[in-house]
């Protein structure tokens, strides 16, 4: 059985970093409903953080938005363990290594705290390891890149456990366009990203169209014969022009398809504000670099001091239940999850969500809007569940 709730807080208060949270406070009930379903949370960055600068995430970290003591106080089971690979890395061997050696480092966190993690490669994993009252560490890779054109590889990732992948990031690469990259280089996906695709459902590894360009993402949903994911995205109808985001008709074919959008909490995802301002910032900080240089002082500098004299607005809970929300309305509540970005969009975390041990503060939230605790189970992680096992299921039969 799961831990006490009792048990789990005290854990999680014995010297673990704090967040400013604002005034959320869930009532007993949120926390209890955080603690007594599997929470999935599409999308955290921990192996990367790692990458930049190892700390034990086994124990209390005064840095980051996950460690274990965290994860057990906000109920988290299962977090999908990102294997990022920034773009700057396709077409090179260095893609590979790095994803095979961020794998290493979450197999590093299990190994140093068999008694608190897992390695999950199956649905029927994080439900036995959720009952034993372990952490599950499945990992999605994000960026195809690693993958390099051959489907030996794609097996060799299997493997050693990938069970999801985001088929590009910042820029097109050899399996898809990007939503950030205007050369539309395959207009949607490559050949072998069709062919991928397919081999993708044959062994039983989710496709993740967070990062695509649309029509990659309308071809992904034609071409797969299994729901797909969304693992880290937000709504467009709040961010109107940001592609990286999906539009309503999207989540409509989404919705379709039975597969699931994972709602991504960073503030620039989810608030046209904080959005503006981060434009805005950009295009100052560019115009300094054009006047004054890189490695200038005003350009070291201008950073930080446009925060002090423009603090950034960050969203709050009410704002990620709002996209929560409109794709209920769209499509129904089995179409929308969580994927939160932690370790991932910095310090743009909404307030009241700014690491692992507030999920109960989006459950009070959804408890305020009227959802049931079946609707919430279902959000907090039986969706995407669902599809993972219907992913199972179809390769178990190919």
């Amino acid at each position: 059985m799961k831990k006490m709730l009792a048990l789990c807080v005290a854990m999680a208060l014995s010297g673990c970093a704090t967040a400013d949270n604002g005034n959320y406070h869930a009532s007993e009930k949120a926390k209890n409903i955080a603690q007594k379903y599997i929470i999935v949370d599409g999308h955290i960055d921990v192996p990367y953080r790692l990458q930049e600068k190892w700390v034990d995430v086994t124990q209390a970290t005064q840095g980051g938005d996950f460690d274990y003591p965290r994860a057990v106080a906000g109920g988290l089971n299962a977090p999908f363990m990102s294997i990022y690979v920034p773009a700057s890395l396709d077409n090179s061997p260095e893609s590979t290594a790095l994803a095979h050696r961020l794998i290493d480092y979450v197999e590093a966190i299990v190994g140093r705290a068999p008694d608190k993690f897992a390695i999950a490669k199956s649905v029927a994993d994080v439900e036995q390891q959720f009952q034993q009252g372990l952490i599950s560490l499945p990992m999605g890779m994000e960026n195809g890149s690693p993958v390099q054109g051959s489907m030996d590889t794609l097996k060799q990732f299997y493997d050693r456990g990938i069970r999801y992948i985001t088929l590009a990031h910042s820029m097109s690469n050899h399996i898809s366009d990007s939503s950030y990259d205007l050369r539309r280089k395959w207009k949607g996906l490559s050949p072998f990203g069709k062919d991928l695709i397919v081999e993708m459902n044959n062994l039983g590894i989710m496709i993740d169209i967070s990062h695509v360009s649309d029509a990659a993402f309308y071809q992904a949903v034609e071409i797969s014969k299994v729901p797909v994911i969304a693992s880290h995205s937000s709504l467009r109808s709040f961010t109107p022009g940001f592609e990286r985001n999906m539009d309503d008709e999207m989540i409509k074919a989404l919705g379709k398809n039975g597969g699931v959008i994972m709602i991504n909490f960073g503030s620039t995802f989810v608030d046209p504000v904080s959005r503006a301002w981060r434009i805005e910032m950009g295009d100052k900080r560019k115009a300094v670099e054009e006047k004054f240089g890189r490695d200038s002082a005003q350009y070291q500098a201008f950073e930080k001091e446009y925060r002090e004299t423009s603090p950034f607005p960050f969203s709050n809970v009410e704002t990620v239940l709002d996209h929560i929300d409109h794709v209920v309305k769209l499509v129904g509540v089995d179409h929308v999850g969580i994927g939160s970005d932690y370790d991932g969009v910095g310090d743009s975390l909404p307030i009241g969500l700014k690491d692992v041990s507030t999920y109960p503060n989006l459950v009070q939230g959804l408890l305020d809007r009227n959802y049931s605790e079946a609707d919430i189970e279902k959000l907090l992680g039986t969706n995407l569940i669902r599809v993972w096992r219907e992913v199972e299921q179809y390769a178990a039969k190919n």
